[in-house]
């Protein structure tokens, strides 16, 4: 009885502190979101902006001097907060919110949800420093503020309950912090619903599902073994280029200028703007099967120049558009409907990427509805099981080995060491 009063007492300590964390963290997010929608549709209509790019990374990297965060690692901050106390300054989040909007505004191809989980992170943490909470209630209101903004931010609450607490530790589920995530990301995605930044309904439809236990099933393997090879290239890719980048140009002011510039060239080059920015009418374009074929490369080359030049948005978004026109390709070759085909590539990349299969799983229902769920659950475990170790999220800690019951605990940035060798 003693036990359960206890429990009883930290649930309504949660409760309270989610109601905070869920509306302060889904006001922001809300904003934010509207924010990136508006610059976007700006850029669209005046596609010319996209010559500023390179005065906007230089204005960027200003900022983050200017605030002494120019070491900033984006999301690996984060995760690595979590991992060891470490509180994440406030000044993260208006630097990450205008830095995600100059690059949208003018062009960088980069996401935003990224950001997201960097500006939930911070204003938990500096919510539980002014709170003077001990370590381990710091560490589960960050995971608690970055799904409340990942909730507001893509409108998938259920998988942003889960995510953070899936994708710091693989292998572990913190499920201390359970409660306050799953308040803090609904009472964030009611109020961004309320705020008309997000709705109730799933994005995109999904509606020529074949038969589950036909012969499409065991072609999804496939499928799912291309999406894994591809989230692989996609890791590597950003590693190297982040890495040279830094060796090649070592001003931070050249560099972003550099990569700014190449984006610009390039979309001039193909006279389109297709792969700058979040990249949304190719996505949809993936699901009715007109994609152009090369469009994942494309979108690979163009968010390393972006990102690893120094721009600031996220690689998340990157991997679901990675992850369509892929599935589009895919659909051809294996003669499946492009819609079905194009859910599971973007679930299966994302999964890859991410080493998150539960997050991806139920980020695959709540964007495509549950029709096609046995197809994408068996493309993310596919795609879990042979992306090996790598991770667009170097601090990520993977704690069990992928095919077999043992434990490792390797930091996913050790792979590229291993690589490099």
């Amino acid at each position: 009885m003693k036990t359960f009063k206890t429990a009883l007492i930290s649930l309504g300590k949660w409760i309270a502190i989610s109601i905070v964390i869920g509306l302060s963290v889904g006001f922001v997010s809300s904003i934010f979101s509207k924010s990136i929608t508006m610059v976007t549709k700006f850029r669209l209509e005046h596609p010319w902006m996209l010559l500023g790019l390179p005065a906007a990374g230089l204005l960027t990297v200003f900022l983050y001097k200017a605030a002494g965060r120019e070491g900033d690692h984006g999301t690996n901050t984060v995760i690595e907060a979590v991992r060891t106390q470490k509180p994440i300054p406030l000044v993260v989040t208006p630097l990450i919110v205008i830095s995600t909007m100059l690059t949208h505004l003018f062009g960088g191809s980069a996401g935003r949800e990224g950001a997201a989980l960097q500006l939930g992170g911070s204003m938990a943490s500096f919510t539980a420093e002014k709170l003077h909470m001990n370590e381990s209630d710091a560490e589960i209101m960050i995971m608690a503020g970055m799904s409340a903004a990942f909730a507001a931010l893509f409108g998938t609450p259920i998988a942003a309950t889960i995510l953070p607490m899936e994708f710091v530790s693989v292998g572990v589920l913190y499920y201390a912090a359970l409660v306050p995530c799953v308040l803090s990301a609904f009472i964030a995605h009611s109020l961004a619903v309320y705020l008309k930044a997000a709705t109730l309904q799933a994005p995109y439809a999904v509606t020529d599902v074949p038969s589950l236990y036909s012969l499409a099933f065991p072609k999804v393997i496939i499928l799912g073994i291309a999406c894994a090879v591809v989230g692989i290239f996609f890791c590597i890719s950003l590693h190297f280029c982040s890495t040279n980048f830094q060796k090649w140009i070592k001003n931070p002011y050249l560099r972003i200028a550099a990569g700014g510039a190449a984006v610009v060239l390039l979309a001039l080059l193909l006279h389109t703007q297709d792969y700058c920015g979040v990249g949304r009418e190719v996505i949809l374009e993936s699901f009715q099967g007109t994609a152009p074929p090369y469009a994942f490369i494309l979108k690979i080359v163009f968010t390393c120049l972006t990102l690893c030049a120094g721009y600031k948005g996220g690689e998340i978004v990157p991997s679901f558009f990675i992850g369509a026109s892929l599935g589009c390709l895919m659909s051809g070759f294996l003669g499946m409907p492009a819609d079905i085909c194009t859910a599971c590539g973007m679930c299966g990349v994302f999964c890859a990427v991410t080493n998150s299969p539960i997050s991806s799983i139920l980020i695959a229902l709540e964007l495509f509805g549950g029709s096609g769920m046995g197809f994408f659950a068996l493309c993310i475990a596919v795609s879990y099981m042979l992306s090996g170790y790598y991770s667009v999220f170097s601090a990520q800690k993977i704690v069990y080995s992928k095919t077999e019951a043992k434990f490792i605990d390797r930091v996913s940035g050790d792979s590229f060491k291993r690589l490099e060798k």
